[in-house]
């Protein structure tokens, strides 16, 4: 056998396979959510896609790339470049990081920023378009867990042996039973799901006049998309 027909049977069955995963997706965005948890936030929102019965093949979560924000971005750019190689790239790219004590933390803003000038001038999308999207929770996710609970705006800060991030697990032990990486999460929080979201659009209109983000979280955010995206 050549080698132009070689090429040419790889790419008939690399457009049969593109075929046959764009068949088994629903007709909404596909998207990608990359967490720099291995459990907690992934378990979090594979509940919540399985609550809203959303198809896996259209929503996708990786869990994979390790702790830091950097790393969240950098696994998000390759698994996105992955499909687009494929021609068949993600609609939208979600990166959820914590800010915590990182030192990529603002680095990382603006590298996702950046990603989306160079998308927008590549695929000439406007201004409003955002693939890569920043999903960050001041000091950490279980702020955003928290909030099902109450509203608060009260600063964290670390103390001694204490981290940042330990503060708000010890608020949260206070009012539910918390392991990072327990499963049912989303369960046991769903009645309190509108209450949080509430609040942390209150957090950050609270943050933005005190000018802090200390404590605020986004995450709100794309889960309000994820209850729509049908």
């Amino acid at each position: 056998m050549g080698s132009e027909d070689l090429f040419h049977r790889k790419k008939a069955k690399s457009a049969q396979d593109l075929a046959r995963k764009n068949s088994k997706r629903s007709s909404y965005e596909k998207v990608l959510i990359v967490c720099e948890g291995e459990k907690t936030e992934p378990n979090y929102f594979n509940e919540l896609i399985s609550h809203y019965k959303l198809n896996t093949a259209n929503v996708a979560i990786d869990g994979t790339c390790g702790s830091s924000p950097s790393s969240v971005f950098n696994r998000a750019i390759e698994k996105y470049q992955t499909e687009k190689n494929k021609g068949d790239s993600y609609d939208r790219v979600y990166c959820l990081f914590d800010k915590d004590s990182h030192t990529t933390y603002q680095s990382t803003i603006k590298n996702i920023a950046k990603q989306n000038v160079v998308l927008r001038n590549e695929l000439n999308l406007t201004k409003k378009n955002k693939i890569f999207h920043a999903s960050t929770s001041v000091p950490c996710f279980e702020y955003w867990l928290l909030l099902h609970f109450h509203y608060t705006t009260r600063p964290y800060a670390s103390t001694g042996t204490s981290s940042i991030a330990d503060q708000v697990l010890k608020d949260l032990k206070k009012v539910m039973p918390y392991s990072k990486g327990d499963k049912n999460v989303f369960a046991t929080l769903f009645n309190q799901l509108d209450f949080a979201k509430n609040n942390a659009v209150r957090g950050l209109a609270q943050a933005k006049a005190n000018h802090t983000d200390n404590p605020t979280t986004l995450i709100h955010e794309l889960v309000t998309y994820l209850q729509t995206i049908k």
